[in-house]
């Protein structure tokens, strides 16, 4: 069974080669959207130091000063197995041990705003990967959550806590699974969260994490509350990089 997966006593069959000699980041910012990469690499002075690698392309991996300090970007893939690739192969392109992970997330709650950021205190793992790093059980804790909760608080930006459930199968968010996991407690749904926080502990990454509140689920009718091209509000919305970014000068300085 997949919640067997677990195996801390015998070594992986392939591992990434570390590079001894890469750029040191204070902290590394990845998201999933291809309009908040173009608004960092327009509005920062970003250097490319390297790649990920899929069969279906690259995405670039940059560093980029700030306040005089290195911080690494990068977009990453959707989906729990792609979104750990490259934090696996991080250390083949840059150095690091702090990581801000954003994105959209679906809200299980019709009272929270669209746009609202939404701080998972912990996932549950309806996934396959976080099981590979992690001994099974139905949640993870998300470990950085009051952090990224005191830093919103410090920085006055509205923001809400709660259970988040990670699903590999957006298309099989039945209503009946709705329904068990807001009665839980879970505020959002997205796909890669527990994974996330799964492969950090295992590689003694800390992670801190945060989502933008998007499509309602907790209607008669699913509904992606957003106009036709919209940005404002959304994971597109650059203005969550700047938290972001934000967000990592504030842990590095703790």
């Amino acid at each position: 069974m997949i919640t067997d997966s677990y195996d801390d006593k015998s070594p992986a069959k392939i591992n990434v080669k570390k590079n001894e000699n890469a750029i040191q980041a204070a902290a590394v910012i990845y998201t999933f959207s291809h309009e908040i990469e173009k608004y960092v690499t327009e509005n920062y002075h970003c250097e490319k130091i390297g790649e990920f690698k899929m069969a279906g392309g690259a995405h670039s991996a940059y560093v980029f000063s700030y306040n005089g300090k290195k911080y690494g970007f990068f977009k990453t893939w959707v989906g729990a197995p792609a979104c750990v690739a490259p934090i696996e192969e991080l250390t083949a392109v840059m150095e690091t041990n702090k990581l801000i992970h954003f994105g959209g997330a679906g809200c299980l709650d019709k009272e929270i705003a669209r746009g609202k950021v939404m701080i998972p205190t912990e996932a549950y793992r309806d996934e396959g990967t976080s099981y590979h790093y992690a001994p099974a059980s139905d949640y993870i804790r998300i470990k950085n959550w009051k952090t990224v909760r005191d830093f919103m608080a410090e920085n006055q930006i509205p923001f809400v806590l709660g259970k988040t459930w990670t699903t590999d199968a957006f298309y099989r968010e039945t209503v009946s699974n709705f329904e068990k996991h807001k009665a839980d407690g879970c505020i959002s749904v997205e796909m890669e969260g527990s994974a996330v926080q799964a492969v950090c502990d295992f590689r003694g990454y800390e992670v801190y994490m945060f989502f933008t509140g998007g499509d309602l689920l907790d209607a008669p009718v699913w509904t992606m509350r957003k106009e036709k091209g919209q940005i404002k509000h959304t994971q597109h919305d650059p203005g969550h990089f700047d938290i972001a970014l934000a967000l990592a000068e504030y842990v590095v300085n703790l």
